[in-house]
């Protein structure tokens, strides 16, 4: 029998197309406008994104506030990306409920 292993390596994390695929998602929800450095929630920023090198860097309020607390995430994965994304999902959910 042979040693031949299945395995496969994940495909090498492209922070830019990353970038691309949070702003997608961002957009997707409907709620977020893109103004300038960040995502706003009516008036607040709630979500800022920068590619630092090979990673992208995502901060997302803990709630809405004109100056808010910052949960802070380096993405270095396609893993980490889509636990973020879900993570910005669930907070809009909360957010809104909480209205």
């Amino acid at each position: 029998m042979s040693d031949d292993s299945w395995e496969m390596a994940p495909p090498p994390f492209d922070a830019d197309s990353a970038l691309q695929t949070m702003k997608r998602c961002a957009r997707d929800q409907r709620v977020l406008a893109e103004r300038g450095e960040g995502w706003m929630l009516g008036a607040d920023v709630v979500l800022k994104l920068a590619v630092d090198g090979a990673t992208v860097k995502v901060q997302l309020a803990r709630r809405p506030a004109r100056t808010p607390e910052w949960d802070t995430f380096t993405l270095k994965s396609a893993t980490e990306l889509r636990k973020v994304q879900d993570e910005i999902k669930r907070r809009l959910v909360r957010w809104k409920d909480e209205e």
